[in-house]
């Protein structure tokens, strides 16, 4: 007990020096290193491969497997990074609980593998933390792609034109520069972007006029929702950069069913659906509740689980709890990784903004009780429940400490259960 306490108060001391050193000097003077030397142990492998990387707020994960799947259906010999793993020659390889950007000594050891595979083509998942911390040194890209900035991170990059600068770097490395321009970045990026005259930018839009739209480029996709639409677009202009055939692109995509934890549906013969989604942002939310109220039968409800992370961007939760106010029927607000923050206090923060929103809402901070409430005891038949925040992630923090846990098991012990009863 005298030994954890210990164990406490020196992680606390440690965390508190650690708010007196910029970030910046941490980033040059410990990532930075840190980089160049996997870089040269492994060889600078990305040398070998042609790079494709996605970066974006929502939607970097779906994007990657995109392309990824397009590249292979092609014949090509790809391999990727992202969220959910690293798929290289048949094999799938866990990239860690809760991040997106493995550290440069991983990312490296995983492109050597491709090199060694005989790979040609690598698509990696690309944070604005990766990108701000070196993690990508090394790489110079034959494509980069954004799908969106919208809030996130601001606790970590303080301004929304820093977190929009972050993801800037990526393009400046890039050959080729695939954007979304109906995003509201899409100005700021192209012109510095095109300050680089070597630089060539490629556009797509649903609302805008772009080099790749739907009408310019029609195809058909299994895929759900307004965003995947975008999503899609994003992958098509990548494919046909590597000059891909246009109808080998097309067919690709209807061969596309999703990722592992982006609005996944979970069936165990009850009569309402439930999905589990990564959504985990205000923007994603939106879109996700958005979608799931245009497909709800009349009559029906809509009822989102869902949570904000500990020691993450504290502005975005009553933003969040104001989104699922308006859009949802009803909305149980719960823990999702607080870390060592009070997990009573964040659920309160969401609910002020749900509150302000007029919805209807409860806070049960135990997330698997949580579900338990929504999925056997609210959801009657034809309503559409959602749990939103964990996706794919195999784990949740508490303290310090991760603890397994699975979203795709929670909720099938709750729908379960319900049956049972």
């Amino acid at each position: 007990m005298i030994e954890k306490q210990l164990k406490n108060q020196l992680q606390e001391l440690l965390d508190r020096v650690r708010t007196w050193i910029p970030q910046k000097k941490i980033n040059k003077f410990k990532h930075l290193p840190f980089s160049v030397l996997a870089n040269i142990y492994f060889g600078f492998p990305s040398k070998k491969l042609k790079i494709i990387g996605i970066t974006g707020t929502d939607g970097k994960t779906t994007t990657v497997n995109l392309i990824y799947h397009i590249l292979l259906f092609a014949g090509l010999k790809a391999g990727m990074v992202s969220t959910v793993s690293a798929k290289i020659d048949n094999e799938e390889i866990d990239t860690g609980f809760h991040v997106t950007a493995p550290d440069p000594w991983q990312l490296q050891k995983l492109l050597r593998k491709m090199v060694k595979k005989k790979l040609e083509y690598a698509v990696l998942e690309i944070t604005s933390h990766g990108l701000d911390q070196y993690r990508l040194w090394g790489i110079n890209f034959d494509i980069g792609v954004l799908t969106n900035i919208t809030h996130e991170h601001l606790d970590y990059h303080k301004t929304f034109k820093d977190y929009q600068l972050a993801k800037l770097s990526l393009f400046l490395n890039s050959k080729i520069s695939i954007l979304n321009r109906d995003d509201p970045s899409f100005k700021l990026l192209s012109a510095k972007i095109k300050q680089n005259q070597d630089k060539k930018v490629i556009t797509y839009a649903l609302k805008s006029n772009a080099d790749f739209t739907l009408k310019k480029f029609p195809f058909k996709t299994p895929l759900q929702g307004e965003y995947n639409r975008y999503n899609c677009l994003a992958a098509i202009a990548a494919a046909f950069s590597l000059q891909i055939q246009p109808e080998v692109i097309r067919t690709a995509l209807t061969t596309f069913y999703g990722v592992k934890g982006r609005l996944e549906e979970i069936t165990e013969g009850q009569n309402y659906k439930v999905y589990v989604d990564f959504a985990h942002t205000p923007n994603a939310l939106k879109q996700v509740l958005g979608l799931l109220r245009k497909l709800k039968p009349t009559g029906s409800k809509l009822i989102v689980v869902f949570g904000a992370a500990g020691l993450r961007d504290m502005e975005k939760r009553p933003m969040m709890g104001e989104i699922a106010g308006k859009l949802a029927d009803f909305s149980v607000i719960t823990a999702e990784d607080p870390r060592t923050e009070d997990v009573n206090t964040i659920c309160q923060q969401i609910a002020d903004g749900c509150q302000k929103a007029g919805g209807d809402f409860k806070i049960i901070t135990d997330r698997q009780e949580a579900f338990n409430y929504a999925i056997g005891k609210l959801a009657k038949k034809n309503d559409i429940v959602v749990v939103c925040g964990k996706g794919h992630e195999q784990s949740m923090c508490f303290g310090q400490t991760e603890y397994p846990w699975s979203e795709n098991a929670a909720v099938r012990k709750a729908i379960e259960e319900r049956i049972k009863k």
